[in-house]
């Protein structure tokens, strides 16, 4: 039983502003509307056996992974089991834990297909071709992965280098994995011939997997082991014991598997692809460009500029006079860059982390399990938010000790409570909430609910919500 396994999360830094650690990069939407997770959803279901789909994402980013999922025509989310990590972890991990969930919950011979929900992969067909060899090799019991045949002399990925032909079979085995080369080293591997891409995906059978763990990682299995058993319920999504999740080892699967493992295989892809690893590859997804190299999404005026990328949400950008550079605008930043530079864009991310800017996590419209919700103003004296709430949920019961609140609805009609006293709220009817006062706000209808919130004190930082009771899980967090 092929069993895809989607690995999503991450904080995308090189893709600042769009990519945050609150909202990152697989959730990223490309020029056709469509999110980078929501294409590798797409293709996991066109080679999935009976629809099943296994996700390793983040506690705070299941909600907006369902969401998404719950998008797709052919998604049926009883088959679309989550594993949630409490913190962020390297791949080995992950993958450790999806093998003893596939083995225990969805097939005894369950065959897992590793797909990064960060890669763009536009042809399918020959996708799927490709997953069936490494799906042959799998059965056979290698360890399978993905070579990316390379284009040009790329410094910023790891390699694979290629061994004999496996008889029989359409892959090779591996002969070593290759860290990330310098240039003139680059160039010859270009040259040669000899070796391709590490991609990052896999395709191997779970037993197979865990039996090369035990061999190569022992120490790194065993705290997966004790982390599955820590699971607070088999039920779709599974949660694990903090403790016992951060008592795993923060390691790749390559380091601590593949690069010692006896069976490993390589099948070189045939498939384009792309990491999408800096707003330079951003850029030349953009099908056309005008006459100097110029791609826009957005709105844009360029006079006497050339060879630049220009992505607008909202805002015209004017450009007079500029050439290779990167200028991307969003509601609340704007990132100015040299193509050639585009990977330094992870130190601005680092400088607004170590300066505590809410900037490095957060856009200006925030996505909660409930709806979003977006800031209109910031101020020193208060701070305004345009809250949707969706059809049938609810915020949490909670309150606040250093800000009132004050409600008005714009469209649609809520459900309050204030202290001990329920009522409805119409559109154009407002309430208020006074300071160390527990409150609520539900959706009961089959529209959503728009409202203005208007806070008032001398602090308004969310970790001043004091949660009693959620639906979503986040009062005893």
């Amino acid at each position: 039983m092929l069993i895809p396994v989607i690995l999503s999360g991450g904080a995308g830094t090189r893709l600042w502003p769009v990519s945050r650690s609150a909202y990152p990069k697989p959730f990223m939407r490309l020029a056709d509307g469509e999110s980078l997770l929501y294409k590798t959803l797409d293709r996991a279901l066109a080679v999935a056996d009976d629809g099943h789909v296994l996700t390793v994402t983040g506690r705070d980013y299941y909600f907006l992974t369902r969401d998404e999922y719950a998008t797709h025509p052919h998604a049926r989310l009883d088959r679309l089991p989550f594993l949630l990590e409490p913190a962020g972890r390297n791949t080995a991990p992950a993958i450790l834990l999806a093998a003893q969930y596939a083995l225990a919950h969805l097939s005894p011979d369950a065959v897992l297909l590793i797909l990064p929900a960060d890669h763009l992969i536009r042809e399918l067909d020959r996708f799927a071709a490709d997953v069936q060899r490494a799906r042959e090799l799998a059965e056979d019991g290698w360890l399978a992965t993905f070579g990316i045949v390379p284009t040009h002399a790329e410094t910023g990925f790891g390699y694979i280098r290629l061994g004999q032909a496996i008889a029989g079979r359409e892959g090779c085995e591996v002969a070593a994995f290759v860290e990330k080369p310098r240039r003139d080293v680059a160039e010859a591997y270009l040259a040669a011939g000899d070796h391709v891409w590490n991609s990052g995906m896999f395709c191997f059978r779970a037993d197979a997997l865990l039996a090369a763990a035990a061999q190569a990682c022992p120490e790194v299995l065993a705290a997966a082991e004790a982390c599955q058993a820590s699971a607070i319920s088999v039920e779709s999504p599974v949660e694990y014991a903090r403790e016992a999740f951060l008592a795993q080892p923060d390691i790749s699967i390559d380091y601590a598997v593949m690069e010692q493992a006896g069976r490993r295989a390589v099948v070189p892809a045939t498939f384009d692809w792309s990491d999408i690893g800096s707003w330079k590859a951003v850029s030349e997804l953009e099908a056309e460009s005008d006459e100097q190299g110029n791609r826009v999404r957005g709105q844009a005026i360029l006079i006497e500029s050339s060879n630049c990328y220009i992505q607008s949400d909202r805002r015209m950008v004017a450009a007079v006079g500029i050439k290779d550079l990167v200028i991307v605008d969003t509601d609340d930043a704007v990132l100015v860059a040299d193509k050639d530079r585009a990977q330094q864009v992870k130190l601005v991310v680092d400088r607004l982390r170590a300066d505590k800017h809410e900037a490095a996590a957060f856009h200006q419209t925030v996505h909660r399990p409930w709806g979003s919700y977006t800031v209109l103003e910031d101020a020193a004296d208060c701070k305004v938010k345009r809250l949707v709430v969706k059809p049938g949920h609810v915020l949490s019961l909670q309150k606040h000790h250093r800000r009132s609140e004050h409600w008005t609805v714009v469209k649609g009609t809520a459900k309050v409570r204030i202290g001990e006293r329920e009522f409805v709220l119409n559109a154009n009817e407002s309430t208020y909430i006074p300071i160390d006062t527990l409150h609520r706000l539900e959706n009961p209808t089959a529209e959503d609910i728009h409202l203005i919130e208007v806070q008032c004190g001398d602090y308004f930082g969310e970790d001043d919500i004091v949660r009693l009771e959620d639906r979503y899980g986040r009062a005893a967090r």
